[in-house]
């Protein structure tokens, strides 16, 4: 190993990140050369303005909404912007979290206040420059384009007045704009981290590298409490390469030079393992623990009117039983981390969705104080939840401090998929009642699913019981029905499970939307208008599904053999809407052919990324509802890459139609919204095609092949 003290070492590192280096102390303490009031930006004599991002990139575009936000209220020159990854600071602390951490749909909902505030502290203050330096009244001033312009049309531009400004105090409680007065927010802006990503120079956390680096591949338990039993270490040394075998709590690592010798030390090493008390899993005793939760659900998240003669005295009753499986996230890049621990300093380099939870957390691993660990944020090539587990990290770390060397942790895409962190299996069984004139008039779910909240181990399960992550969507569906029991059992089979894209709203869209439809039929009234019935007390709901369906031309002839289905589902502040069109196949095979989706997120940052996670919510929706299962048989799981855990391919991909409707409200979240409505819009197209009901997930497609 060449000798690489830790100077060298953090410098040679630096380039891998989007940028760390930030005055946080404020502006009457930076460099006369720069004008950085607060956090959240600085501003060179160069004209040049670099906003500081403290939320992670894994697709979503905080890099430009973040950025965005700070210029509307700066009045910069857009052109002139730049955007670089903050270091781990309570500054940047999501205040919907109370901690540096991504996820929820939160940035752009957390920030909109705080980041405005900040870009137009700053301007205050430049302002305030130029007036003290004309001798005239802020008041008499206006900004534009990145310029302070004074009386008679002259300019100055903020690059000249850095200096100035830095000596300026920071205005407490600085005036924002209006919306109506908005240049850049609600404007269609091309991201600004595009370029890096095309042209190969943006870094993701795959593409860290330090000298003297070990790269480390695991074999891990296949399932939560397995313990190796034998292995052959002879055999896994003798590949060439192959530095150290080291045994953490979550298996056996082999560390080599490189990825393709540690991975073949890694199979070398053939562990047998002995399984425990989860030896006997299977999918069916899964589905066997859900459907007994649910038959003893006691633990009551909502209770309104009389269910007992609600459905005793109705005129029609219905029932059905919904179920999916646990459900990996399946990031197109693997999870991984490199980690150096020196001493009782550590330094990592990750894609993570939780910055500051991970270096407390990793303090505690390698037992160095939290000041002492830097977290250095790179992009991520997907994350849906599954990069704010701290596993990854925390497995680097002790590899790094056993060895003493820098470890970068690779997790092989089996092992990526074997490694637990699922979205929950969830079953609910439903009962409803209608009235003689076919309104819907008691509603009843008896759920059963693992707990996220007791998995997260940051999370408390409160004390009715109600996991309210395994009810969201359904204690809070939104349709008007006077008599309702909503109940939560607790089913726990084995494997971890974690946040996943909309969280619990994924399937419970799936199962009270398909529902609804299943009460329509029953009522023998359209779905769309069967729903509408019902929302008359939730208007943004309404408009989003009228928007929908009237882009859809919901009601109009479709052409032969094609098939729409409708649903709506509010998750993370925002109102969507989705209608499938569709056709199916003599083999049982369903075509998306089209997708229309009417999408209420209060007021907007960028139309372009709206649209765009819009379509990737539905992708991945998709996906999940056409081929996504994660099945156990003898305590492991069966999937292990693409091939047999199938997402979407470009030639099934429907066009799809964003339609943003014009709000007011506050911001709601936008990467995960996109997801819930389509399974059940699928699904309820597949009706009204097959006159079959779907009812777990992914399709069983031998189900709809015709005689």
């Amino acid at each position: 190993m060449t000798s690489t003290n830790r100077r060298e070492f953090l410098q040679s590192g630096a380039a891998l990140s989007l940028g760390f280096a930030l005055p946080l102390q404020g502006a009457r303490a930076q460099a006369s050369n720069t004008f950085a009031p607060n956090a959240w930006l600085r501003i060179t004599p160069d004209n040049r303005i670099t906003v500081i991002c403290g939320s992670a990139e894994m697709g979503q575009g905080v890099l430009t909404a973040i950025p965005m936000l700070v210029a509307e209220e700066l009045d910069a020159d857009w052109r002139l912007v730049g955007v670089e990854q903050a270091p781990v600071d309570q500054a940047y602390n999501n205040p919907m979290f109370g901690m540096q951490a991504t996820g929820g749909s939160t940035t752009v909902r957390a920030h909109w206040l705080p980041v405005r505030q900040a870009g137009a502290a700053a301007r205050e203050m430049l302002v305030a420059a130029a007036a003290a330096q004309w001798k005239v009244e802020p008041a008499s001033l206006r900004t534009e384009a990145g310029h302070v312009i004074g009386p008679g049309g002259k300019k100055l531009a903020y690059g000249a007045l850095v200096a100035a400004a830095a000596q300026q105090p920071v205005p407490a409680k600085p005036t924002l704009k209006a919306s109506k007065d908005f240049k850049i927010l609600g404007k269609p802006t091309r991201r600004l981290d595009t370029p890096a990503k095309v042209n190969g120079t943006a870094k993701f956390g795959i593409d860290a590298q330090v000298e003297g680096m070990l790269v480390a591949v695991m074999a891990r338990a296949p399932i939560a409490g397995a313990k190796p039993r034998s292995m052959d270490e002879a055999k896994a040394r003798a590949i060439k390469g192959v530095q150290q075998l080291i045994t953490i709590p979550g298996g056996v690592a082999v560390l080599a030079d490189g990825y393709w010798a540690a991975k073949q030390g890694r199979d070398a090493l053939a562990v047998q393992w002995d399984l425990g008390p989860h030896a006997d899993l299977s999918s069916a005793k899964v589905s066997a623990m859900l459907a007994s939760a649910a038959d003893n659900a006691e633990a009551v998240a909502v209770d309104q009117g009389n269910l007992k003669d609600a459905i005793a005295t109705s005129d029609k009753t219905l029932s059905a039983s919904y179920e999916v499986p646990y459900l990996a996230h399946a990031c197109m890049e693997p999870l991984n981390c490199l980690a150096w621990v020196m001493g009782d300093e550590v330094t990592i380099w990750a894609g993570t969705q939780s910055q500051g939870p991970a270096q407390g957390i990793l303090g505690q691993v390698a037992q160095a104080t939290p000041a002492k660990v830097k977290v250095n944020t790179l992009l991520l090539g997907g994350g849906f939840g599954r990069r704010f587990a701290p596993d990854f990290a925390i497995d680097a770390v002790l590899l790094s401090k056993a060895s003493g060397r820098p470890v970068k942790l690779i997790y092989t895409r089996e092992d990526d998929m074997a490694a637990g962190y699922y979205r929950p299996a969830s079953l609910v069984r439903f009962e409803a009642a209608l009235d003689d004139k076919g309104r819907a008039t008691a509603l009843r779910a008896d759920i059963g699913s693992p707990s996220i909240m007791a998995a997260s181990g940051f999370m408390k399960i409160p004390e009715n019981g109600v996991d309210a992550m395994a009810v969201e969507g359904l204690a809070d569906q939104p349709y008007d029905i006077p008599n309702q029991r909503i109940a939560y059992g607790r089913a726990e089979p084995g494997p971890q499970v974690w946040f996943w894209r909309s969280v619990g709203h994924s399937q419970n869209a799936f199962f009270i939307e398909s529902f609804v439809d299943e009460m329509a039929a029953a009522a023998k009234a359209d779905p769309l208008q069967f729903r509408l019935a019902l929302l008359a007390k939730k208007p943004r709901h309404k408009a989003v599904l009228e928007a929908a369906a009237a882009k859809a031309g919901w009601g109009k002839p479709l052409a032969k053999g094609r098939f729409r289905g409708i649903a709506v589902a509010e998750s993370f502040g925002s109102y969507v809407a989705e209608v499938a069109e569709i056709s199916v196949a003599d083999d049982g095979t369903p075509k998306v052919h089209r997708v229309v989706a009417a999408v209420d997120c209060g007021q907007t940052v960028n139309p372009l990324t709206i649209a765009r996670q819009i379509e990737g919510g539905i992708v991945y929706g998709l996906s999940a509802a056409l081929y996504g299962k994660i099945t156990h048989k003898d305590g492991r799981v069966e999937q292990g890459n693409f091939h047999d855990y199938p997402v979407l391919r470009l030639s099934e991909m429907p066009k799809v139609e964003v339609h943003i409707l014009p709000s007011q409200e506050a911001p709601g979240g936008i990467g995960e919204p996109g997801t819930p409505p389509i399974a059940p819009a699928l699904a309820n197209a597949i009706f009204a095609a097959t006159g079959k009901r779907i009812r777990s997930l992914p399709i069983d497609t031998s189900l709809l092949k015709k005689a």
